[in-house]
């Protein structure tokens, strides 16, 4: 399947990134597999993000999914680890999406790649009798187990971006298009989302550049996690064109200049601005 003919074919220097974000069973896997194999992209699932951020960062997948999936518990120690394994996944997904034309379905991909203008944000939805027998089907569990076990996840994941992003996951204003796959079939919405992309969403050296500002500032944020001697759970990192702007609080200002020689070592990195302020 190819978009429609009457938009034109798509160029091959044109790039766009697709986000698919889903409820378990809800249909968000063929889709991607659908829009994969209709544009030629390439298909990046959560599992093998998972991986590749694990293998660059030296962390265990099982780890990475957990901090992925659970928000912490308001007095379980580690939180700012799993905070770090989350600009870890999220650096890894900037990297994979820098050069080429991708489409991602997995937890949060949406927020991850927030501000980039060729990308479209998609969310597939389904009614839970839809998603229960979708479960049933595939992972042979009765009807009261897959309502629970969907109820269960989709309260964790509603807790977790919340926690890291303080939006409502469920909130239609954060996507740029909500697909309900159970009211039109996957052929018709995988052509829809195709045309939508071959016509409106390419690549512009202003958002090729949001890009590149993007994937450096996230390789930024994960180089400062990797550094255990930094409480960094409340700075923030931003980049232009090189330059680097560092935000929010540090315990000291020992903290301060280990974070401006450890940004200074990172490949890209051509000035820093620093507006780190002191918690005492």
């Amino acid at each position: 399947m190819r978009p429609t003919e009457a938009h034109g074919e798509r160029k091959e220097e044109d790039m766009a990134i697709i986000t698919i974000s889903r409820g378990t069973y809800s249909g968000g896997k063929a889709l991607a597999e659908c829009l994969s194999e209709a544009l030629g992209y390439r298909l990046l699932s959560r599992e093998e993000l998972l991986a590749q951020a694990a293998k660059i960062y030296h962390a265990s997948e099982e780890d990475l999914e957990a901090a992925l999936m659970h928000r912490p518990a308001f007095l379980e120690s580690g939180k700012l680890r799993k905070l770090h394994y989350v600009y870890f996944v999220q650096a890894t997904l900037t990297k994979a999406i820098k050069s080429d034309n991708v489409v991602y379905h997995g937890q949060a991909g949406h927020l991850l790649l927030k501000g980039i203008p060729h990308h479209l944000r998609l969310k597939v939805v389904a009614t839970m009798d839809y998603r229960i027998q979708a479960a049933m089907e595939r992972s042979q569990l009765t009807r009261d187990e897959a309502l629970h076990y969907i109820k269960e996840l989709d309260a964790e994941r509603d807790k977790w971006v919340q926690w890291v992003y303080g939006v409502d996951r469920n909130d239609p204003s954060t996507y740029d298009m909500v697909v309900n796959i159970e009211r039109i079939p996957l052929p018709s919405a995988c052509l829809f989302v195709a045309n939508a992309i071959a016509r409106d969403f390419h690549t512009t050296p202003e958002s090729q550049k949001a890009v590149d500002d993007l994937v450096l500032a996230s390789e930024i944020r994960a180089q400062i996690g990797l550094d255990p001697g930094i409480v960094d759970d409340r700075i923030e990192v931003e980049a232009s064109d090189g330059v680097v702007a560092i935000r929010g609080t540090v315990r000291s200002l020992v903290d301060a200049d280990k974070v401006r020689e450890l940004v200074r070592t990172i490949p890209g990195v051509k000035d820093i601005e620093s507006r780190m302020g002191t918690r005492w």
